[in-house]
C-alpha cells in the first residue's frame, strides 16, 4: 500500500499559511510531546525516513534522530510489545500501528499485556504507551485495509480508546494521552488527513473524557464520532434546511463513553440516530442504543436509529464502498424517521434489512 504526501517542515501550519490540516496537526502535536519530554519515543513501521505511511511523522527524523524516531521492523507483535516494555521501564513511547487491520497481528500485546498489568500486578505496573492507528474506508484501500475496529477495542477494559475528529482535538488529545498512566489507543480516520482549516487556537488543556457537542440542536441528536462527524454535521445542515433542528454530539471517547453528554442531548430531543462506520451487529453503535434504552428509555420518543456500514467486506471499487459507507442521505433519512417524517424518495435504501442464511 502507498499513500502520496508533501513535505513541509515545521509547525502544524507552516510558515506564511493561515490554515493547517489535520495531518499536521498531529504533526505538531508530535513535536510538542518530543520537546516537552525527553522520554517521548515515536515507533513504528517508516515512521522515520519515510515520514510515515499517512505522511504524519515527516521530517521528525531529522529534527529529533533515530533514537527517538525509530523505525521498526515488519512485525506488530514485536514493536508493539516493545513498547510496552519501554512504557513498564519509565519511557513514553508512541507506537504507531500503520492500518487498523495490521494492530489485530498485535492483538495479544494489546490485550493480555498492556489492557491488564496494571490490574494484575495489583497497581504496581502501569503502561503508559500510546498506540496510534489509521481507522476507516472510503479511500479504496480494500476489504484488508479499510477496517473500522475501534468499537472492538472499547470493548476491552483497562484501555482508553479515543478518536478525534477536529483540528484541535488532533492537535491537543496526544499530552492527555501521554500522561494518562493506562494504555491509550488513538484512532485517526484516514479520510481526515487532508482535512483543512485554521489553526487550532492557543492550547487549553484537551478534555479526553467527555463528548463534545458540536452542534446544538432540540429536534434529534446525532451521535457519532472520528471520520462520520463532517457527515453528521452535514446531515444536520440539509435538515435544518427543511426545519429540523439537529443536534451533533461528537462522542471523541469511545471508552470509557461519556453516558452524561450523550444521555443530556437525549433528554433534550428526545431523539436519537447513531452514526458509526462500524458493521451494525455488535457494533459500538449497539453500545450507545443500549445505554439509551437502559437509561433513558422514557425520555425517547421513537427508537434509536442506527447507520452503520453495509455486512460486507468493504468493496474496492469506488461506487461500491461508497454505497457500503454510512452517507448524509442515510443519516439524513434516519433522523426524518426519528421524528416521524416521510422520507425522500430513495432514503428507504438506507433502512436497515434483515440478513439472513450465511452473511448473517
Amino acid at each position: 500500500m502507498t499513500t502520496t504526501h508533501t513535505r513541509t517542515a515545521g509547525s502544524g501550519a507552516p510558515s506564511g499559511r493561515t490554515t493547517t490540516t489535520y495531518r499536521e496537526a498531529l504533526r505538531e502535536a508530535l513535536r510538542e510531546a518530543l520537546r516537552a519530554d525527553e522520554r517521548v519515543f515515536l515507533m513504528g513501521e517508516d515512521v522515520g525516513r519515510y515520514g510515515g505511511c499517512f505522511g504524519v511523522s515527516l521530517d521528525l527524523l531529522e529534527e529529533f534522530g533515530p533514537d527517538r524516531i525509530r523505525d521498526a521492523p515488519l512485525s506488530e507483535s514485536a514493536f508493539v510489545g516493545a513498547g510496552i516494555g519501554a512504557a513498564l521501564a519509565g519511557m513514553r513511547p508512541v507506537v504507531e500501528i500503520m492500518t487498523v487491520n495490521f494492530s489485530l497481528l498485535a492483538l495479544d500485546q494489546i490485550l493480555n499485556n498492556a489492557a491488564t498489568l496494571l490490574h494484575m500486578s495489583g497497581g504496581q505496573l502501569p503502561v503508559p504507551i500510546v498506540i496510534r492507528m489509521t481507522t476507516g474506508a472510503g479511500r479504496q484501500l480494500a476489504a484488508q485495509h479499510s477496517h473500522s475496529l475501534e468499537g472492538w477495542y472499547a470493548h476491552i477494559p483497562g484501555l482508553r480508546v479515543l478518536a478525534p475528529a477536529t483540528l484541535a482535538d488532533a492537535r491537543y488529545m496526544l499530552a492527555p494521552a501521554l500522561a494518562d498512566p493506562d494504555p491509550v489507543l488513538i484512532f485517526e480516520h484516514g479520510g481526515l488527513y487532508n482535512v483543512s482549516g485554521e489553526p487550532p487556537a492557543a492550547p487549553e488543556p484537551a478534555d479526553i473524557d467527555h463528548a463534545a457537542v458540536r452542534r446544538p440542536g432540540t429536534d434529534v441528536s446525532l451521535i457519532t464520532y472520528g471520520g462520520s462527524l463532517p457527515k453528521a454535521l452535514d446531515a444536520a445542515d440539509e435538515l435544518g434546511s427543511g426545519g429540523i433542528s439537529a443536534e451533533v454530539v461528537d462522542l471523541r471517547t469511545l471508552r470509557p463513553l461519556d453516558d452524561a453528554t450523550v444521555g443530556t442531548s437525549v433528554a433534550r430531543t428526545h431523539r436519537a440516530v447513531v452514526v458509526d462506520e462500524g458493521w451494525r451487529t455488535g457494533s459500538l453503535a449497539a453500545e450507545i442504543s443500549a445505554r439509551l434504552t437502559e437509561q433513558h428509555f422514557y425520555d425517547l420518543d421513537a427508537p434509536v436509529e442506527r447507520v452503520c456500514s453495509a455486512e460486507v467486506p468493504m468493496p474496492y471499487a469506488r461506487a461500491l464502498e461508497q454505497a457500503a459507507l454510512p452517507r448524509v442521505d442515510a443519516i439524513v433519512a434516519a433522523a426524518r424517521r426519528a421524528v416521524g417524517e416521510p422520507a425522500a424518495a430513495g432514503a428507504d435504501a438506507a433502512r436497515p434489512r434483515a440478513v439472513l442464511g450465511r452473511s448473517g
